[in-house]
């Protein structure tokens, strides 16, 4: 990567001040990852740019001790493209709430994913608005009792990964907000990718929408609810290990192994590098009790990424121009035709 530096830690990233979310916040422990994480990229610090619109998840550029801009709301895509476009140099992260980001700032986000900007992206899933104190979110469950729907939602939900696959998007990965390790090591792989990284962080707020994703990743129901994803392993999970995917016709499912005459070599191994998204699809819109919900890098292809594209445009526009300066320009012709 761009500006390499070996010699910082997680304490570069620290700021002096007080950190302010709600005590129990999941943000505490993705500020934490995320900072734990930063010195393993090798990217210079004075490089990094924190890039937030409006919500709980956009204070977080306060809490960075890099350079960071609080935008509007659902418009820190624009800014952060526009400022990726100008530095590619820069290491450009933007963090964002399943509201920022898919309700508001929808269009933005599926628009930068197409076009497959070299940013890094963490989605703060907590499904709900939490500063706006409680109102239903793109992502809450359908039926959901808020404060904005008492009767409960009628609206579907987004599923972050299926807006991401059918979006072209080269990078998505879902984490848990309370697993800094596992976190830790997603961001890493974020930071590497060149072009759009969009990270799901499964999130509590503990004020408004407190444990929405207990259901699945609680202590005692995780290990058969949820199934950690690596890249070449054989897709199993449980409490014994003893479940694994299987592809039945254009469908997953889960079959125990060893019984009805499945074995380990029928269980599915998971690539996250292939161009074609239909297997990543599956594998981010699983939710539970159906099929356990992915954890980990789901999909990782590289393809070429739009700023890249931008600069060589340029480039090739300065070397082969024959106007090097404004008399240049206005003596080139017919400069106000249209």
């Amino acid at each position: 990567m761009e500006n390499v530096q070996t010699n910082i830690t997680k304490s570069d990233f620290q700021i002096d001040g007080q950190v302010k979310w709600c005590a129990g916040c999941g943000s505490y422990a993705i500020l934490a990852a995320v900072q734990k994480a930063l010195p393993a990229t090798g990217v210079t610090k004075e490089n990094v740019v924190f890039v937030s619109g409006i919500g709980c998840s956009s204070r977080f550029p306060y809490y960075m001790k890099t350079y960071g801009f609080h935008t509007l709301h659902g418009r820190a895509i624009p800014i952060a493209s526009g400022l990726k476009s100008a530095r590619p140099d820069l290491n450009v992260w933007i963090t964002t709430g399943d509201g920022d980001s898919m309700a508001i700032g929808g269009n933005h986000f599926i628009h930068m994913i197409r076009r497959n900007l070299d940013l890094n992206v963490l989605v703060f899933n907590n499904k709900i608005y939490g500063l706006t104190k409680g109102q239903y979110s793109p992502t809450t469950p359908f039926g959901a009792v808020t404060k904005s729907s008492p009767d409960g939602t009628i609206e579907k939900p987004f599923e972050p990964g299926e807006l991401v696959m059918g979006a072209q998007g080269t990078f998505f990965a879902r984490v848990i907000d309370k697993e800094i390790k596992g976190m830790e090591e997603v961001i890493i792989a974020a930071a590497k990718h060149k072009g759009t990284s969009i990270v799901e962080v499964l999130q509590n707020c503990v004020i408004f929408n407190d444990a929405t994703h207990e259901c699945i990743i609680g202590k005692d129901v995780k290990d058969d609810r949820t199934i950690y994803l690596e890249h070449g392993k054989k897709m199993i999970f449980g409490k014994n290990r003893d479940k694994g995917l299987i592809l039945d016709g254009n469908d997953l499912r889960v079959e125990k192994i060893g019984e009805n005459g499945v074995t380990l070599d029928d269980i599915l191994v998971h690539d996250k590098t292939i161009q074609n998204p239909n297997i990543h699809y599956m594998l981010a819109r699983m939710s539970y009790p159906d099929l356990p919900v992915a954890i980990g890098v789901i999909r990782s292809v590289e393809q070429s990424t739009y700023d890249a594209l931008l600069q060589q445009q340029v480039d090739e526009a300065v070397a082969n121009t024959k106007i090097h300066n404004v008399l240049d320009l206005l003596n080139s012709g017919k400069i106000f035709d249209i």
